[in-house]
């Protein structure tokens, strides 16, 4: 959706973006909210993603519940809708923002349905120099690849060993403001920035209130917490089961704190070798 959001809301996004950065001054290690890039100092703090944005400051949890975004995702997976905890801005600064190699989300978040989306919206112009996310058309309908590196889960498919083929993926250029939405099946992936410009997209998930996460990937002790996070509709205590693939996200990543952490254990890395044009 071109330009969804503009003015006063684009402004406000990446001012509280700026802000949040700027805390990473002084930091030495990865925080709840904060994971750094593998160049980072605290002299010259680097980071790579805001982690559960809507934990990390007010204006984040107000926007997920927007009626641009909700009212998109109703006809795809209906009245009643959920934002699951884990969502993200991903920051790939100018020069070594870093890359994110092939996954399936549905790998790290099954659930007893798979209406179950996720939401980017644009911070930065986003075109093929700067390392734009890309997507596999149709395979959100195919296989469920495996995720895992020396028998742990590690969050991103190794193309060579899988015989998965990514040619047809396409790049996805669009203006600041502008929305995306892609099932969690769907295979995407994205390259290192190494333009003169950064490139930043917030990203949030959102599922059907009745579709119930799998094997504790999504505590639901607390079920006040877990019904806060309904942003449209009501929730339900009745999961709608469906026949659908899963691989579960066990056992868990060597490295835990992001995609990035879980995606250091992969061996044969793509986008090691993937020539990105540059400016």
């Amino acid at each position: 959706m071109p330009e969804a959001f503009s003015g006063r809301t684009l402004a406000e996004l990446r001012n509280v973006t700026d802000r949040i950065v700027e805390s990473a001054y002084g930091l030495r290690d990865h925080t709840d909210i904060l994971d750094l890039e593998e160049s980072h100092t605290p002299d010259c703090p680097r980071v790579r993603r805001i982690k559960r944005p809507h934990l990390a400051h007010p204006f984040y949890n107000e926007l997920a519940r927007n009626e641009t975004i909700t009212s998109t995702l109703e006809p795809l997976i209906g009245r009643n809708i959920r934002l699951r905890p884990a969502g993200k801005i991903n920051m790939k600064a100018a020069g070594y923002g870093s890359p994110v190699e092939w996954h399936q989300d549905w790998a790290f978040y099954p659930h007893t349905n798979q209406d179950v989306l996720a939401v980017g919206i644009l911070l930065d112009d986003m075109d093929r120099n700067n390392g734009p996310l890309m997507f596999l058309p149709g395979s959100h309908k195919g296989p469920i690849y495996d995720h895992h590196s020396d028998g742990a889960f590690c969050g991103a498919i190794d193309v060579e060993s899988s015989g998965l083929d990514v040619s047809g993926a396409i790049e996805v250029h669009a203006t600041a403001g502008s929305m995306t939405v892609h099932h969690a099946r769907l295979i995407h992936g994205s390259a290192l920035n190494r333009s003169g410009r950064q490139r930043r997209i917030l990203l949030y998930e959102y599922a059907a209130a009745d579709a119930w996460p799998l094997a504790g990937i999504e505590s639901v002790a607390n079920m006040e917490e877990f019904n806060s996070r309904i942003v449209h509709g009501q929730p339900t205590l009745q999961p709608r089961m469906e026949d659908v693939p899963v691989r579960m996200p066990l056992p868990i990543a060597k490295f835990q704190g992001s995609i990035y952490e879980n995606q250091r254990t992969l061996e044969s890395r793509y986008f090691e070798k993937f020539e990105a044009p540059v400016e």
